[in-house]
């Protein structure tokens, strides 16, 4: 569980805490509303003209007009036009943008195909990276999110279960496996919010990752001082950054280092 889990969770007061001020409590029915509308069934009233919308065809929406333009373009006013309604209408399925933000979340993780509980932790691990390393590339718009503020939605919770599953029984202990899928997600969160930054750049500048480089090549031989920076030089002349950054190897060292993890912390428990 993320400590943003783990701060939701830890609810009670302390005798020394201070009163709830107005502006706490409005927060607190703010949250309510908004996981309300993520786990409790959408209903519409029965009284009047039938609803021309679902609340799915708004989400898919709202999904749409951010996948084509960013997530800055999102507005219960943007939504409605794209929707051919007006925006007070919206307002229908619901509260407001930042319950249609979490809605689209859920939606985005539903689409995981998650590591199956029978599955070895190796298999199981590398599917649950390599389909969270997928969801951001199709919506990179979430890595642009606070990632301790991800919604507790559904699906959310889905993967983050299906993540610890994945560590729980190998030999670490509950608060090891909790530490080390931190670590994880912080990783795929970074390569994925890296990506999607690149790909932004390219789009808008019309250069790409090569051609930003080459453009800049002069520097090496113009500023670049091999004796202040004697470790970088080493790494240079040993050719480690002739194969830059791949997705697949750093998989693949991410998941060795955790089988060593593994691997030691059973033998220490073992002694």
């Amino acid at each position: 569980m993320s400590s943003r889990e783990r701060a939701a969770m830890g609810t009670e007061s302390s005798p020394g805490d201070p009163e709830p001020t107005t502006e706490s409590v409005a927060e607190q029915t703010e949250g309510a509303r908004r996981l309300a509308l993520l786990w409790e069934p959408h209903t519409t009233s029965t009284l009047g003209r039938k609803p021309r919308l679902s609340l799915d065809e708004v989400v898919d929406a709202a999904m749409d007009l951010v996948g084509e333009a960013g997530l800055d373009a999102l507005t219960m006013r943007s939504v409605a036009g794209r929707l051919g309604v007006g925006a007070m209408s919206l307002y229908t399925y619901v509260p407001g943008r930042a319950e249609l933000v979490d809605l689209m979340i859920d939606r985005a993780y539903a689409s995981l195909r998650l590591p199956s509980p029978d599955s070895s932790w190796r298999p199981a691990l590398e599917l649950y990276v390599r389909q969270l390393f997928g969801l951001f590339q199709r919506h990179p718009w979430i890595v642009g999110m606070n990632r301790n503020r991800l919604p507790l939605a559904p699906r959310v919770l889905d993967a983050e279960e299906a993540g610890l599953r994945t560590l729980i029984d190998t030999g670490l202990t509950e608060q090891q496996t909790v530490e080390l899928l931190e670590l994880v997600n912080g990783l795929i969160w970074g390569l994925a919010s890296t990506a999607a930054r690149e790909a932004a750049e390219h789009e808008t500048t019309g250069q790409g990752y090569g051609e930003y480089w080459q453009d800049r090549s002069w520097f090496w031989n113009t500023y670049f001082d091999a004796e202040r920076y004697p470790t970088m030089t080493r790494a240079y002349l040993a050719g480690a950054f002739n194969e830059g950054s791949d997705f697949d190897r750093v998989l693949e060292r991410l998941l060795d280092s955790v089988e060593y993890m593994i691997d030691h912390t059973v033998t220490e428990r073992a002694d």
